[in-house]
């Protein structure tokens, strides 16, 4: 991740409106009745159930959220966070097996409140979250390897694999993907994991690396469902492994190596292009605009920390046949996040992103301990989705947590995401139809430093709500048959 790229504070979305209040006076009781869940800023209410909220035939709006079902969008991969090295070495190694089943199924499972996680990434060698950089080929003397001898992914059994696997335990729908932070030293102009650029006569190569380990993966029951070809591929870390590699280079490799190669598979993965920040949506274009590479590539990633997420329209309305993911957003020490907390995490990485497109969205690291770590360079006041103590194993849940939760929890994957409509000034919202039995979601943030007072409205009823100040709430209800 590319911190010093974090962007300004985004200016509260006109595009959003309201919802939410404890009374319902003067509402005749006719409709569905919507489960609601509440999350105050200070957490002294945390994914707390409400009582339920009936919908009735009221014509007094006040500020409106209308949702429309017959409106839809795209389908919902899911939601979730990514399991680094860091985060797979503290869930393995410093939580009792009793603690760490417990935890992956609060996380992965869906029973009991469970969040219901069912998107994550790796990384393909090292990243800034890993103890030690490498990578799964490094021969001895950092002696070319282009027959890929020494490729192995030992460096993960220890961690990665059986976190990953036990959690695509608890739930099968989990999709995998996975990006490399460097390709091996050897491949580099400069013969570092550190900086440096993929040398063109081992794009075949590493194109063969990645494929190696897809298959790694999949024999050890782990199914990786999409590929990038390279994280942040517009900066070069000074302290941990990274590489530069530019819209020509990335259409290069897919186009003429990677995309032929996967051509030839059943099942292949899917290529993400970019995988870095929303400031720079002509690098995507220029990938998908290469007639060689662009019919390979199936989707773009992006990452929160440049640029603003609307970024992510004008690219699918370029490209309609191509999704748009998420991939990458750190909770941490820093401003914005300092001030805007959990509402400017749920407004924009959840809300914001999928209402521009995002079929997936993926906060950092799923896991890390008191002191940000362990990590080997980078980013030293990043935060996980949950912080451990190292020493007892105890867990405490972050703002990312409940940003999370407040979707995952409830908007199943292949769930729609639907119309929701309405002026809020601080109220921000998104809606989901879940296919698999009709239920309708709303997810709304309240970023005012006081009480909002709002309508929900499908077709010819409406709830009101007061949603708390700085607040996230999620409305849950099931339209009657008409």
């Amino acid at each position: 991740m590319n911190i010093i790229r974090w962007r300004k504070p985004l200016t509260t979305s006109t595009l959003f409106a309201t919802l939410l209040a404890g009374g319902l006076a003067g509402a005749a009781y006719a409709g569905p009745r919507a489960q609601v869940w509440i999350t105050t800023s200070d957490h002294r209410q945390a994914l707390q159930a409400q009582a339920p909220v009936a919908f009735g035939d009221d014509s007094a709006r006040r500020l409106h959220i209308e949702v429309d079902p017959e409106q839809r969008y795209q389908q919902m991969v899911g939601f979730g966070a990514s399991i680094t090295d860091s985060s797979a070495w503290l869930i393995q190694h410093r939580m009792s097996p009793e603690q760490r089943d417990a935890l992956l199924r609060e996380l992965f499972g869906r029973e009991n409140g469970g969040l219901g996680l069912s998107f994550t990434r790796l990384t393909i060698g090292a990243s800034d979250f890993s103890r030690h950089h490498y990578s799964l080929d490094d021969p001895p003397g950092n002696q070319p390897d282009p027959d890929l001898e020494h490729f192995s992914i030992e460096p993960n059994r220890g961690d990665v694999v059986p976190v990953t696997r036990a959690a695509l335990a608890i739930n099968p729908r989990l999709q995998v993907m996975a990006s490399p932070w460097s390709a091996p030293a050897w491949m580099k102009s400069n013969n570092s994991l550190i900086q440096g650029t993929l040398r063109p006569e081992y794009y075949d190569a590493f194109a063969r690396y990645l494929l190696k380990f897809v298959d790694a993966y999949a024999a050890e029951g782990i199914p990786i469902f999409a590929l990038t070809v390279q994280n942040e591929p517009d900066f070069e870390p000074k302290d941990y492994p990274g590489m530069r590699l530019n819209a020509p280079a990335r259409a290069r490799l897919i186009g003429d190596h990677l995309g032929p190669l996967l051509a030839t598979r059943k099942d292949a993965p899917q290529i993400f292009d970019w995988d870095h920040n929303w400031d720079k949506p002509q690098e995507p274009l220029g990938v998908l605009n290469d007639p060689a590479a662009g019919k390979y590539v199936s989707a773009i990633a992006w990452h929160c920390y440049g640029g603003e997420v609307e970024a992510q329209t004008p690219v699918h309305e370029a490209f309609p046949d191509k999704d748009a993911y998420l991939t990458e957003c750190s909770g941490g020490d820093w401003e914005p996040i300092i001030s805007g907390g959990l509402t400017l995490q749920a407004r924009e990485q959840v809300i914001g992103a999928t209402r521009n497109w995002a079929r997936g969205v993926l906060f950092w690291n799923l896991a890390l301990d008191q002191d940000g770590g362990p990590h080997a360079g980078g980013c030293d006041t990043c935060r996980g989705v949950v912080t451990f103590d190292s020493a007892t194993g105890a867990v405490s849940r972050t703002d990312e947590y409940y940003a999370l939760a407040h979707a995952s929890r409830f908007v199943r994957p292949g769930a729609r995401r639907i119309a929701s409509e309405g002026e809020g000034g601080d109220l921000d919202h998104v809606a989901f139809r879940n296919e698999d039995d009709g239920s309708l979601v709303l997810v709304v943030t309240n970023s005012s430093r006081r009480a909002r007072r709002l309508s929900v409205g499908q077709g010819e009823q409406v709830l009101r709500y007061t949603l708390p100040a700085r607040s996230l709430a999620t409305f849950v209800w099931t339209p009657e048959a008409p």
